[in-house]
């Protein structure tokens, strides 16, 4: 009850309190062969594809935490951009009593570890457009990686 009134919730499958507020997410993306790719990880509690997400850290900016979670859930860094591409609501669930709105960041990737903290709670999955839009179940979340590669199509091509 007393998580309740202080706007907490409690995530029955790990025993931690997560905040009712908003939360920020990175959308991990590079090119391989020219085509953009964006990686993926599974959520702990329903194993559903989503893109690395978490509550504002203390201390840390919106796109810092973003870029924080991604290293932590997935094992990667790399250059974070300081405005969202968009956002998507989680929806209320019985231990979500109220929709949380997530502000999404691109992350362009540059480095990928081996291993990472969350490795052994998640999968990791680079996929094309296509296969992203397949896989993620979360109304609103494929159209931010979508929104992410027509940005990237208008962008001009740099010279080599």
């Amino acid at each position: 009850m007393l998580e309740k009134l202080l706007g907490l919730v409690r995530r029955p499958f790990r025993g931690q309190i997560e905040p009712a507020g908003p939360q920020y997410g990175a959308l991990p993306y590079r090119f391989i062969d020219g085509q953009l790719v964006v990686l993926l990880v599974t959520s702990r509690g329903r194993g559903k594809w989503i893109f690395p997400k978490g509550a504002l850290i203390e201390g840390k900016t919106p796109w810092e935490s973003a870029a924080y979670e991604a290293y932590e859930e997935a094992g990667v860094e790399g250059e974070i951009e300081q405005t969202p591409i968009g956002s998507y609501l989680l929806p209320v669930t019985e231990e979500r009593p109220a929709p949380v709105e997530v502000k999404v960041f691109p992350l362009k990737v540059t480095n990928q570890r081996e291993d990472w903290k969350e490795m052994g709670q998640r999968y990791r999955h680079w996929a094309v457009l296509p296969e992203a839009k397949r896989l993620i179940t979360h109304e609103g979340l494929a159209d931010l990686a979508l929104a992410l590669a027509q940005r990237e199509l208008s962008r001009p091509k740099s010279k080599p």
